[in-house]
């Protein structure tokens, strides 16, 4: 009997794993960490900034955040994604739903908290934050472009939160901030014709939807072509060391990624073009490190007190 509850506890832990995306959350810290060190403090020395007590209590703040946006998400689109995912909806629901809420409450708690320690500024930015994420999963992801950019959006905030702790308003950073939007906008117009059936099955009134699947295509399209923008300015303009050649791989690969996507009809090929954004985002955190590779080839330097 202790071994049959032993197995549930543990596969309940997976689920509220599997609701929160756990598997992103390692990506999200290490994007954090690596902007701090590579783009909005270049002066201080690394080890100083990975040892500062105040921007890991941000960077935590933000994945409790995150967790929960994720889990309220799931609370609201249970009945959409049991139509469009039912083998991961089945996961997710071995944690009920009343529960979901308590851990919600919870990680929002603990946030504020936290970041009260960093500073009352602080704390009202991720009240808002939290605010904004409950928003957007109760009311504006059911309309059409306004829920895809406020999804972007929230996305991309968690690093304000850092810019705000340095207070480095450099127009590089706004730069990487818009090439980041632009493939999260991408990505979640993606995700809507993934989930269509979903969609339509719970009133839900997003771009091909509403205005259908050519449309969408037509705006993923110039959303994709829009990205050679940010890239050109940050090429051109400022010094990203050998993260050019990021950039430039990343506008090959959406190339054909348009080209697929006009091929594209069922969910699995959405679901293959979904992947291929998520590979360019998370490959872009791991490439920031291209900026000033020395960082990494003279550690020794950073244990020097």
């Amino acid at each position: 009997m202790l071994k049959r509850k032993s197995k549930l506890l543990l596969m309940k832990i997976f689920s509220l794993f599997s609701v929160v995306r756990g598997y992103n959350i390692p990506i999200i810290v290490l994007a954090q960490y690596l902007s701090s060190i590579f783009i909005l403090d270049k002066e201080r020395r690394t080890l100083d900034i990975i040892l500062d007590w105040r921007l890991f209590i941000i960077v935590f703040v933000s994945t409790l955040t995150i967790a929960s946006g994720y889990i309220i998400n799931s609370f609201y689109d249970s009945a959409k994604d049991l139509i469009n995912r039912p083998k991961k909806s089945m996961l997710d629901r071995l944690v009920s739903q009343k529960t979901k809420l308590q851990v919600y409450f919870g990680l929002n708690f603990l946030a504020a908290a936290l970041a009260f320690i960093v500073s009352w500024r602080a704390s009202l930015f991720f009240s808002v934050y939290i605010f904004l994420i409950w928003f957007y999963s109760h009311k504006l992801k059911k309309y059409p472009i306004v829920g895809n950019l406020t999804a972007s959006l929230l996305a991309v905030l968690p690093f304000f939160g850092i810019l705000l702790y340095f207070k480095n308003f450099y127009p590089e950073i706004f730069a990487h901030a818009s090439f980041l939007f632009l493939l999260i906008l991408i990505r979640e117009m993606i995700k809507d014709l993934e989930n269509i059936k979903g969609d339509i099955a719970n009133d839900y009134q997003t771009i091909p939807v509403r205005f259908g699947i050519k449309v969408s295509k037509n705006m993923i399209t110039l959303l994709t072509f829009l990205t050679i923008i940010p890239v050109y300015v940050l090429i051109e303009k400022y010094d990203v060391g050998y993260m050019d050649i990021y950039f430039y791989v990343s506008l090959m690969v959406l190339v054909f990624f348009c080209i697929k996507l006009w091929k594209s009809e069922t969910q699995n090929d959405y679901l293959e073009l979904h992947n291929i954004l998520k590979t360019i985002i998370v490959a872009g955190v791991f490439s920031i490190v291209l900026i000033d590779p020395s960082v990494l080839l003279h550690g020794k330097t950073l244990l020097k007190f």
